[in-house]
Order: structure tokens, then C-alpha cells, then sequence
């Protein structure tokens, strides 16, 4: 399948057509057609980026013909061929937004060559835009459902907590559960903080290429979260046969998050829940594997876990903040990386993180 900028060129003129075609045939996959029904039939078929057409017709004019094409090809640069008599309805046609570019007859190859490449940079620069405009339009829109979500599940563990410390104040008697139900309410808003600080950071920061320790990272991980949870035995298997230099940030993130959820989802009736972690660093890319014997997820969620404030029914009544795995993937396509889930309900889950290891491309700085 062809990369090459795809052109369509009308004139009723055969001989203009062939000496286009040819002149500019390793450059441009280039369509050609004498009437205007011809043309707009290639139009439909094939994504032309590029119109270029000769003003003087007899069934229609060049204009009226890109005009005709406004609709249909929104995103295609038109480019007419003119006389001088003509200059005054080209320059009207150009403001009213019909085409983008004219060149006047005879034409000059080399200039013709020319506008063709300015077609094609204004061509870029469009879709560059485009694309701007939708990754704009998705963060405002993620962050429109982040404010709503953050303005509701703040302050429903901050009233638990005022609600809970007015019951013991009330109470003589230490209760220990009070406290119990306290603690958890903090933990839970401590935690949706992290990950709306998470989430700030990656989505502003630019990636930082450091050298990282993976193992002794994953190993830091897991002693903080062993606080959390005695019971929870653990397994590290590092068969790596490279360094790691990349996003050291956001790779904590990532293990922070899967790890973390490897351990929250355990099976409430099991005894022994066991934690896995398998690293594999080489030259070019790192896979990192996470697997438990936990819950597990219902292939239903599967497909949707990643979404923002996505919450799956679960079984251990321990819901998260439907932001940790969000914050993963996004972690993760900052960095060129992916994830992949396998698990089956009631046995347990599988995380594959993979990131590009940038260790050929690290170099030391002067004061390191």
C-alpha cells in the first residue's frame, strides 16, 4: 500500500494530464480525470489529499468544481491552475475559502514542483492541527468527568470521618473499631489524592531518561506495601540481562498501582495469597510481569478496566478509585509502553507491562 500523498489532477486537456502524471510520478500517487463526474467518482474512492484542477472548463469551472468538493473533502488542500483574466475570481474564491492555493498559466515546472510541496506541508499542518484539537478535546472532556468524580468521592470519606469522630467523641469508651473505620477512611482518601497528583504530573511532565534499578525498586515497592498487608507472600524473579534507563517516574507509578492492586484483591477465602513479580529487562524493551492469585477479573471488565473512574463489580467489597489503572495506561503511552491483562475470576490476574528500555541511549552527564 502506497505512502505517497495522493493527488487528483482535472483538466480537459489529455496532454496536460499525461505530462503531470509523469513529471510527477515518484513523488505523488497521482489520479487524473477530464470531467468533472469522473472526478468526483475518484473522490469517493480513494482518500485524495491534493485537488488540483484548470479553471477553464466547458462543463464547469475549476472553482465551481472545488467548490463542489467543500463537503465531501474537507481536509483536501485545492490547488487551481488560472489565466491572468481570471486573477480577480481566483483571489474572491481563495477569501470565500474554495481554494487554498493558484498558480498561473503557462506554469513553470519548478514552480509548479514548489506549490505542490506547499500543498503538502499545509496538508501536514492541517492534520497536525486536527489531531491537536481531538487530543484537546479528550482532555477536556476527561477533565470535565475527573471534576465531577473528584467534587462526590472527596467528600464521601472526608463525612465519614467527621461523622465517625463525632460518634467517639460522644462515646466515653475507646472503641477501637471507631478508629479501625477512621483509619480506612483516611487510607481511602490518601490514596485518591495519590492518584490525582499521579495523574497531574503524567499528564504534564515530559519524559525523563534516567538509570534505574528495577529490581530494587520492585523491592521498595513491596516494603512499603507490606505494611499494608503481613499476609501477603511475595516472589520476585529478575532473569534481566540488560540495564534499564528510561522513565523512572512514571515506572513507579505503573508498578505502584499493579503491585498495589495485586495485593488489595486478594481472595477473601484464602489464607495465602501470593504475589509474583517476574522482570526481564533487555537491550531494546522491558517486560515486567505481575501476577496473584487474587479475585481475578470478569472477562467483561477486562476490555474496560483502563477507562477513567471505571469501577468493576467485585467480590472482596474493596473498590478502588476507578483512576489507578487509568493512570497506567496513560503512564505507559507517554512512554511508548503497553499492558496486557489475562486472568480468570476466582484464580487470579496477570499484568505484562512492557517499556522501551533506553539504555543504548543514555549517556552519563559530566557530574554523575
Amino acid at each position: 500500500m502506497s505512502d505517497k500523498i495522493k493527488v487528483l489532477y482535472l483538466d480537459d486537456e489529455e496532454n496536460n494530464l499525461t505530462a503531470f502524471k509523469s513529471f510527477f510520478r515518484k513523488e505523488y500517487e497521482v489520479y487524473t480525470a477530464t470531467v468533472p463526474d469522473e472526478a468526483l467518482a475518484l473522490l469517493k474512492e480513494q482518500p485524495i489529499q491534493i485537488i488540483v484542477t484548470d479553471q477553464r472548463m466547458p462543463i464547469m469551472t475549476g472553482v465551481e468544481f472545488l467548490e463542489k468538493t467543500l463537503d465531501s473533502n474537507p481536509e483536501s488542500i485545492r490547488l487551481l491552475i488560472t489565466g491572468q483574466s481570471d486573477i480577480n475570481l481566483v483571489i474572491e474564491s481563495i477569501n470565500r475559502g474554495r481554494v487554498n492555493k493558484y498558480i498561473q498559466k503557462p506554469w513553470d515546472w519548478d514552480k509548479l514542483k514548489l506549490m505542490m510541496e506547499n500543498c503538502c506541508d499545509l496538508y501536514w499542518k492541517g492534520q497536525e492541527l486536527k489531531f491537536k484539537n481531538e487530543e484537546l478535546q479528550k482532555a477536556n472532556d476527561e477533565l470535565n468527568r475527573f471534576i465531577y468524580s473528584v467534587s462526590h468521592d472527596l467528600r464521601s470519606p472526608l463525612m465519614s470521618i467527621l461523622g465517625i469522630v463525632q460518634l467517639a467523641k460522644m462515646d466515653e469508651s475507646t472503641n477501637h473499631e471507631y478508629f479501625n473505620i477512621i483509619e480506612n477512611s483516611v487510607n481511602k482518601l490518601d490514596r485518591y489524592v495519590k492518584n490525582i497528583i499521579e495523574y497531574y504530573q503524567n499528564s504534564r511532565s515530559e519524559e525523563s531518561i534516567e538509570k534505574a534499578d528495577i529490581n530494587e525498586m520492585v523491592h521498595d515497592i513491596i516494603d512499603l506495601l507490606r505494611n499494608q498487608d503481613q499476609n501477603t507472600e511475595f516472589e520476585v524473579q529478575d532473569i534481566s540481562d540488560s540495564e534499564f534507563a528510561g522513565d523512572a517516574f512514571r515506572l513507579k507509578v505503573v508498578l505502584n498501582n499493579i503491585i498495589g492492586n495485586a495485593i488489595k484483591y486478594k481472595h477473601p477465602e484464602r489464607e495465602k495469597h501470593k504475589v509474583t513479580v517476574k522482570i526481564d529487562a533487555k537491550p531494546e524493551i522491558v517486560k515486567i510481569t505481575v501476577s496473584d492469585s487474587g479475585i481475578g477479573i470478569d472477562e467483561e471488565h477486562i476490555d474496560k478496566i483502563f477507562k477513567m473512574f471505571y469501577r468493576a463489580q467485585i467480590t472482596n467489597n474493596k473498590q478502588g478509585s476507578g483512576l489507578g489503572l487509568f493512570i497506567v495506561k496513560e503512564s505507559l503511552n507517554k512512554v511508548g509502553g503497553d499492558i496486557t491483562v489475562t486472568s480468570k475470576l476466582n484464580e487470579g490476574s496477570s499484568f505484562e507491562i512492557s517499556i522501551p528500555n533506553k539504555i543504548s541511549q543514555y549517556t552519563t552527564s559530566p557530574t554523575s
